[in-house]
């Protein structure tokens, strides 16, 4: 098995290296290096998860030595199981369509060689994060994709407002990554380990309060790095990357790596039992926090960005009721759809120049038909509308929390479900559909992208389409419930006969719910179009204000920071650091001052002070003696 886990990395690794020392060379050639060294890495994670779902076949041990100091030992544990194998198709594969979609979209972008090799170094630290076999590796790649976040949010670092999301979400993740790096080191402190295996086989004998301090310090990165309440300010300006940047953000890599982390370290959050409960009411009010925001955004790639939080916020919401099978699998019908979504408005923008206001949209569907197409489907799968694959997966997560008990998880989800097909729907009737609003020069620039953009879209769209086969409910769960029961218990309580088909038409109704009221809000009786993003009650100044989270952050800690840093700049630096610095600087001038007197340039003065301490000498020799 080993054979087929070093090249998964490798590869991505290689074409990075290759970028990095070779890229101004190949210039707008860059992507031939790229596309195929994530293409084939998809191959090598396919071959890998048919050993895994064909023969159970698994993996756990050292790739290469890493640290070697004295006894001291730190190899590159690697772990291929049933759930990185899931993780590791789902990186690749859609990395592999975000690359490919990106030769046409940064096509004659200055800093194309860069942004290849960004993107693929991307991958590879995500590899690299899902195939950890401890927590010390899983803390070095975890670091490594938000440094990877960062260099890709910042891309256009020429634009100010590019280079400041991307400090934002370096900033703002340190927090979260800072309580990581407590939670691991409490468990080497309470375990004197950090191997999976030996971690989770002794986690049952910490007491619940290490257990509990160790859970939740480790949530707290994951909330930095899955935008989750608090730390979530960071991902709406991420949007200011390129699109694929967020496609690839959003979809496959950094923003799961929460709920993989916790779904990996489910035995510690059991022990604890109070994380477990902390864990669904993050995500569950995460969810429902950020589906009101894109109730009324006008930014098409702003409103995927609070769709994006909310989805998150399904996903630990299922890890956190128990579901641990279904929060995976919403991950991967995620992971589907959102890349749809981000690329096919990706498109949209590319083929209006770069407008992303859907108020200034309308009519698109006439002259982007494959756009449209596939941006539905993606649109159809989100809100929760069978046969589509956000249908089961979010279907499972709320049925679990029904059966586990958790009826305020449940009605709060299923009112996020509401939100959902409703700003979904918003924005495609405001953008698709109706009367166009394009400027003029704007509906100039109107055009269907090149295949090499649209090809990936209809790739994801068949994805989002059928993905829901791994989801159907059967006698012993469903199918990834089973694939992942290895690694995953059935957390998910049962259900009462009827129960089930009962709960899938509530969700479904209130799905089609969402969608009628967008129908008739934005297509029937259209919003004028001057009024669209006009603030109409307070409630509606609230959601344009996000809530406001940004402005008291910013009066909270960044004021306060900013003050305190510039009295320490005008005052301790000036006065202390510096005035000790100059003040050794003077004392050692007017010391030199005094004894360059001494230095007149005669002989008979020279002679006289040889002819002085001579006799002093003499003096002193006879006093000795």
């Amino acid at each position: 098995m080993v054979h087929l886990i070093w090249p998964i990395p490798a590869l991505p690794l290689a074409g990075t290296l290759i970028l990095v020392f070779f890229g101004r060379r190949l210039g707008a050639r860059a992507h031939w290096v790229a596309v195929p060294s994530v293409g084939l890495a998809f191959v090598v994670a396919l071959a890998a998860f048919l050993r895994v779902w064909r023969d159970g076949e698994t993996f756990t041990g050292p790739l290469l030595d890493w640290i070697i100091a004295g006894d001291f030992r730190a190899p590159v544990t690697v772990q291929l199981d049933q759930l990185s194998a899931v993780m590791l198709l789902v990186v690749t594969g859609v990395g592999f369509l975000i690359h490919v979609y990106s030769i046409g979209y940064m096509h004659g972008d200055p800093g194309y060689p860069r942004f290849f090799a960004y993107l693929t170094l991307f991958v590879f630290s995500m590899v690299m994060l899902v195939l950890a076999g401890n927590f010390l590796l899983l803390y070095v790649f975890w670091e490594a994709v938000g440094l990877c976040s960062y260099l890709l949010i910042g891309f256009w670092y020429t634009r100010p407002a590019a280079a400041d999301a991307g400090k934002k979400a370096f900033i703002v993740n340190r927090v979260g990554d800072f309580g990581f790096a407590l939670g691991v080191m409490l468990l080497w402190v309470s375990l004197g380990t950090l191997e999976y295996d030996e971690v989770f086989a002794q986690a049952w004998a910490l007491p619940t309060g290490t257990a509990t301090a160790i859970a939740l310090l480790l949530f707290a990165g994951a909330c930095g790095k899955s935008a989750q309440l608090p730390l979530h300010t960071w991902l709406p300006d991420a949007m200011e990357g390129p699109t694929p940047v967020s496609a690839l953000i959003h979809a496959a890599t950094m923003v799961t790596a929460g709920v993989y982390m916790v779904a990996r370290a489910h035995v510690l959050f059991e022990r604890s039992g109070v994380a477990l409960e902390v864990v669904a009411w993050v995500g569950i009010l995460t969810a429902l926090f950020a589906a009101s925001i894109g109730l009324v955004q006008n930014d098409i790639k702003r409103i995927l960005a609070y769709s994006t939080i909310s989805q998150l916020g399904y996903m630990f919401a299922g890890v956190g009721v128990g579901a641990y099978a279904a929060g995976i699998y919403h991950l991967v019908t995620h992971a589907f759809f959102k890349a749809l979504l981000f690329l096919a408005a990706g498109s949209i923008i590319h083929a209006l120049g770069g407008e992303q206001d859907i108020r200034r949209m309308g009519g698109l569907a006439r002259r982007l038909p494959v756009t449209t197409l596939t941006f539905l489907v993606a649109a159809v799968a989100i809100a929760g509308i069978p046969p589509f694959a956000g249908f089961f997966s979010k279907d499972e997560i709320l049925a679990a929390a029904w059966a586990s008990g958790h009826l305020g998880v449940y009605a709060l989800g299923l009112l996020g479900a509401a939100f959902t097909a409703f700003y979904i729907f918003r924005l495609v009737f405001l953008a698709f559909f109706g009367p166009s609003r394009l400027d003029a020069e704007a509906a100039r620039h109107l055009h269907e992208s090149p295949p090499v953009m649209t090809i990936p879209l209809g790739f994801l769209a068949v994805l989002s389409a059928i993905g829901g086969v791994w989801g159907l409910p059967g006698e012993h769960g469903t199918p990834i419930a089973r694939f992942l029961d290895p690694v995953l218990p059935h957390g998910e309580a049962a259900l009462g006969p009827g129960t089930g088909p009962l709960l899938m038409a509530v969700a479904v109704a209130t799905a089609l719910g969402g969608i009628l009221a967008a129908w008739r809000m934005y297509l029937r009786r259209p919003v004028p179009a001057e009024r669209l993003g006009v603030p109409s009650n307070r409630l509606h100044v609230l959601l344009l204000g996000k809530y406001y989270v940004d402005e008291l952050y910013d009066a909270l800690f960044v004021r306060p920071l900013v003050a305190v840093s510039e009295w320490c700049a005008r005052v301790f630096d000036l006065g202390v650091i510096d005035g000790l610095v100059n003040g050794a600087a003077d004392l050692v001038g007017r010391w030199s001052s005094v004894l360059r007197r001494v230095q007149t340039g005669l002989v008979m003065n020279y002679a006289l002070s040889m002819l002085v301490g001579a006799v002093i000498l003499l003096g002193l020799l006879v006093r000795w003696r």
